[in-house]
Parts: structure tokens; C-alpha cells; sequence
């Protein structure tokens, strides 16, 4: 199993779309957040995040397509085959990458440390993981 150290790599479901990352950091979630729930079609997404410059396209970036949400927030997909790739804040300063992790195709050891936006979440689940849970962001 890869750790937060070591390359990882991922790609969407066609191939079409593939990265690297050199190092991820700690925060990793589950966000329930109406929006994640739709775009994924799941009761939640799972993202990890990288520093900029540890995450990189090898491959087929201009094959990204782009929704940009009322709200400012980015979801960038395959406009092949759909495969959602990252999640862009509306106030992303850009330091940071969030990506989701379905994506891998590097197993990890690091595994996601909160449930947010759980005032959103699906009726159908409940979390029971353990995990702190936060009804908005990890702020709240």
C-alpha cells in the first residue's frame, strides 16, 4: 500500500484522463453536500488533496470539461466517459488540489478523516463509520 509519500496515479474510467500525485495531505473526506451527492450519483463523494505542485495531468487534460455551479464551485469530469477528477472551491487561492479518490488506481493507506456537509446528506444513509462529522465545512 502506497502512503502519503509515495507517486500515486489515477485515471477516469476510459483512459483517457490520467495523473499523478507525489504526496498527499492529510485532510480527506466524505462530503454529503446536495451537489456532491448529484454529480457523483452516491450519498457522498470522497475527495483527497494535494499541494499544486504534487499533483499533475500525464495525461489528456484538455479532455476535462468543466461545471461551474452557481455558487463559484468547479467539477471537472471526462467528457468522455463522465468520471468526475476534482472539486475547485469558489475560494481556492489554487494551492491546493482536491481530487477524488474513486479515481485512484494506487491503493493508500491513509484513509478519509471526516464526514462533512452531513446537514445535506442523503435520508437513505446513515453514517455509522465513527467518523467526526461536521453539518457544514470542517469549520462548522
Amino acid at each position: 500500500m502506497a502512503t502519503s509519500g509515495d507517486r500515486l496515479t489515477g485515471q477516469c474510467l476510459c483512459g483517457q484522463i490520467a495523473y499523478e500525485v507525489d504526496h498527499l495531505e492529510p485532510a480527506m473526506g466524505h462530503c454529503h453536500c446536495t451537489m456532491c451527492r448529484k454529480f457523483h450519483g452516491a450519498a457522498f463523494a470522497t475527495f483527497g488533496e494535494a499541494k499544486a505542485n504534487h499533483f499533475r495531468f500525464v495525461k489528456g487534460e484538455d479532455e476535462l470539461a468543466v461545471y461551474e455551479a452557481e455558487n463559484g464551485t468547479k467539477r471537472s469530469f471526462c467528457k468522455h466517459c463522465g468520471s468526475s477528477l476534482l472539486f475547485e472551491a469558489s475560494n481556492s487561492d489554487g494551492s491546493l488540489v482536491e481530487f477524488t479518490l474513486g479515481t485512484l488506481d494506487s491503493p493508500i493507506s491513509q484513509k478519509p478523516d471526516a464526514h462533512i456537509f452531513t446537514r445535506y446528506a442523503a435520508s437513505w444513509y446513515e453514517v455509522t463509520d465513527g467518523l467526526p462529522t461536521f453539518p457544514e465545512g470542517r469549520q462548522s
